[in-house]
């Protein structure tokens, strides 16, 4: 044995391929190539005869092996299904008992079944897999997986359910669909291959294998717009309820804010709020009056769209009741005065001479009118009810109260 190549285990490893899996009598290739180890700086001989390959796949059957330079490739055929280890190992070539150089490991999966897959492209590319796009058709295709071209000779018929209600028969192993609802959706094909075989009496027999394959799909529509519904005139104080359709498929980011012009809002103008159907109301109550500008973004897993709502808020025609209380506070403290004085002046009898000489004129010195304050809040809160003279006021009273004592009496002389 050469002295330079002992001592080398664990300074080589082996890189080991497969085109496994493969069915029950398809021809599988299993190659081995001897290379350095990432950490190690050891260059490998430039002769490639120092080293032996050794292999061991029982209970698969060798049809063939080939060695070129630091690698070695067998080919072998499983006839029952299972999971097969195949081991290998190199040493040098003239010391089979001595320590290996590198060892490898592979396990085959051998089925009776069809290998292949389901693939489904579009041509619109989306970020988030199995992700596709509504109204937009989809290409399905089955790829048989047999590189030895152990099926060569085999007539495929393909059965698809697209999961909508959809099914299908065909004997080509690409279809197009279009998609139009959104949802999820599982695509299911069964694949079967017929061929003849010659038996080893020299008969001819038909062979059959089968293979069932599915593929999950999420049909998503783009946000194509934001339907607005509501007001575009309110009065201030009044409540606004508007409703926003979305023209797209959930679950969507909704933001929307206030501004005076109709802009697209910027990252981060508003806090979003997660929406899990179609429609959303926006509530807003108006204080100021002006011009204002709904702007709204929304967007879900594959769009997103802006959309905006004018609207004018005119000042209310119905003052709040905060602003009608101290003016309605004045009137009655006011009203309720006049009753007080004019009870008290109609109950005292030492004062009836004074009464009956009372002018009543609205000029008149003794009856001076209300204070301009409390006059002009009169006008403004009472309007039509308001009573311009005392004479007025104290007529209705009369009318009113029967049991008061008249204000005309009779002068009556006391003698003291």
């Amino acid at each position: 044995m050469d002295p330079e190549l002992t001592g080398f285990w664990g300074l080589y490893e082996l890189n080991l391929t497969t085109d496994s899996p493969a069915t029950t009598g398809a021809e599988v290739t299993i190659s081995a190539s001897l290379a350095a180890k990432d950490n190690s700086s050891l260059a490998l001989p430039a002769d490639a005869h120092l080293y032996r390959f050794h292999w061991i796949h029982t209970p698969l059957v060798l049809t063939g092996k080939t060695e070129k330079g630091l690698s070695s490739t067998i080919h072998v055929v499983g006839h029952v299904p299972g999971d097969f280890p195949v081991s290998v190992w190199v040493t040098a070539a003239d010391c089979w008992m001595c320590q290996p150089v590198a060892r490898g490991f592979v396990v085959l999966p051998i089925t009776e079944l069809l290998v292949g897959d389901l693939v489904v492209t579009q041509n619109t590319s989306l970020p988030w897999p199995s992700s596709y796009l509504t109204k937009t058709v989809l290409k399905v295709s089955f790829l048989l997986h047999d590189p030895s071209n152990f099926l060569k000779t085999a007539v495929f018929l393909y059965s698809w359910d697209f999961g909508d209600g959809t099914q299908m028969v065909t004997e080509d192993s690409v279809v197009y669909y279009n998609y139009s609802i959104i949802g999820t959706f599982t695509v299911k094909l069964k694949v079967v291959a017929e061929w003849e075989e010659v038996k080893p009496d020299a008969t001819k027999g038909v062979m059959q294998k089968t293979g069932d394959f599915s593929a999950s799909l999420k049909l998503q529509e783009t946000l194509r717009g934001i339907q607005v519904l509501g007001p575009t005139l309110i009065q201030t104080f009044q409540k606004m309820t508007v409703t926003l359709n979305f023209l797209g498929s959930p679950p969507l980011t909704v933001c929307w804010r206030l501004k005076p012009e109709c802009l697209p809002l910027e990252e981060g103008e508003c806090h979003p709020v997660s929406v899990a159907s179609t429609a959303y109301n926006l509530t807003h109550t108006f204080r100021d009056p002006g011009d204002y500008c709904f702007s709204i973004r929304a967007e879900n897993v594959i769009s997103k769209t802006h959309q905006y709502h004018r609207i004018q808020v005119w000042p209310s025609r119905i003052q709040p009741a905060v602003f009608a209380f101290p003016c309605a506070t004045l009137i009655t403290v006011m009203l309720a005065f006049i009753m007080y004085m004019t009870l008290r002046n109609a109950t005292q009898q030492k004062d009836m001479v004074e009464v009956a000489d009372f002018d009543f004129s609205p000029m008149s010195d003794k009856n001076p009118e209300p204070p301009s304050g409390v006059r002009c809040c009169c006008q403004m809160c009472c309007g039509p009810f308001l009573l311009e003279t005392p004479s007025e006021y104290l007529e209705i009273v009369r009318e009113n109260h029967g049991l008061l004592p008249p204000l005309y009496k009779s002068v009556k002389t006391y003698t003291v």
